[in-house]
Order: structure tokens, then sequence, then C-alpha cells
């Protein structure tokens, strides 16, 4: 099966730059949510379509999916920069990565809870700030090493660049009433142990809230 790795980025014509106030809202949330209803219009070619992609922001405001479909081109976007995806890996093969993720687990209860910030407020009010990124790396290289186990790599190094609670708008929902997800940045080196169930997860991505902007890996070979 082919898969499409895109790099996708906001048009620069005055019908586009007339909608960014609501294509780019400066409250983070907000911006996500509208980049989430960006990303389908290029993607949902019907309104029966389930989501076969994931995406990441760029530090430049542009975007990167991975998809089983080419991206629909619009006037609102540049033209579309896309190639097929077909990773050539093998067992023992070493990769750098980049992940962006919604790293959570399971409670007692069947209640999810996000990795780091249940260890950040088990801590003093007073120490949080200070450990805030030891526990993001701690936390975040723990939570890897389980997904590798399932999905065909181990962790050589992670740590964490950055981590954020990023308050979404729910639909309908009264101000005030917004869905908060942490979101944690990874990078650092994994090994790969079986390509084939390592390239299935990568597609299908690694975490929850895929639809916000958060679960595909990018890998490079060490340079």
């Amino acid at each position: 099966m082919t898969f499409y790795f895109s790099h996708i980025r906001l048009a620069r014509n005055p019908s586009a730059r007339a909608l960014a106030a609501l294509l780019r809202p400066t409250e983070i949330g907000a911006r996500v949510s509208a980049q989430h209803h960006l990303l389908w219009s290029v993607f949902a070619d019907s309104s029966e379509r389930e989501r076969d992609f994931l995406w990441r922001e760029e530090c430049d405001g542009s975007f990167l999916t991975l998809s089983l479909r080419p991206p629909l081109q619009t006037d609102l976007f540049e033209l579309h920069q896309v190639k097929p995806y077909e990773p050539d890996l093998i067992p023992g093969q070493r990769l750098d990565f980049l992940l962006r993720a919604n790293a959570t687990r399971m409670r007692r209860g069947g209640k999810r809870e996000d990795v780091v910030k249940a260890s950040i407020d088990a801590l003093e009010q007073y120490e949080r700030a200070g450990k805030r990124m030891e526990i993001a790396s701690s936390e975040g290289r723990a939570w890897l090493e389980r997904q590798g186990a399932k999905s065909g790599f181990s962790v050589m190094m992670a740590v964490a660049d950055d981590y954020m609670t990023r308050a979404l708008p729910r639909p309908g929902a009264v101000r005030g009433n917004a869905m908060k997800i942490g979101v944690l940045d990874l990078s650092g080196c994994i090994e790969i142990t079986d390509p084939t169930l390592f390239l299935k997860q990568m597609t299908q991505g690694f975490g929850r809230a895929k639809s916000f902007g958060c679960g595909l890996m990018l890998i490079r070979r060490p340079r």
C-alpha cells in the first residue's frame, strides 16, 4: 500500500490573506481547531470520508501530512509538494525521529490520563515548574518505549523538547468548557526491530489526538 508524504502551505494570494484571522487565530486552542478543519478540507472528498491522514504544524506555519491519498488542491493553498512514502527499512537500522504526541495511559477504573501531567500533578506546587521538562523527558521516554514494544522499534534516546497543555474548544459547548490535551514534543533515536510492524503503526500514528496535529513520527537516517 502506497502512502503519500506532503508539504502543505497556505497561499499568499489576496483571497487567502483575507481569511487569515479565521485560518490562523492567535489563540493556540482556536488555531489548532481551525487547522483541524483546514486540513480536512484537502482530504475530505465526500461527507462519508473517515480520517485517513496524519498531520503536524511546522514552525513556519506550514503542514506536513502522511496520507493514504494525495491531498486535494484548492485556492487556499500553494501547490502541494507530494511524494510517495515507501521507506525501505531493515531490522537493526537506527533512525533519528521527531514526534508530537498526546501521550496517555489507562488508569484503573477505565479513565485515561496524560502521562506527563499526572506525574507533574503528583508533585508539590512549588516543585512543578522546576521539574516539568525533566518529567516530560522521563515519562515521554517510558511512554515511547511502551509504544515501541508493540510497534516494532526500541528507543535508543528520547528527550522532550517541549510540553504544553492545549485547551481546544468543543463544538457547541459553552465558553470555558474546553477539551484539554497534553502535547509532547519528543526527539531522539530509535532502532527498528520489525519494519513491517513499525510502518503499519507509523501510518496509523502514535498516541491520541491525531485529529489535532499529534501522532505523526518523522524519521530520517542519522547524519
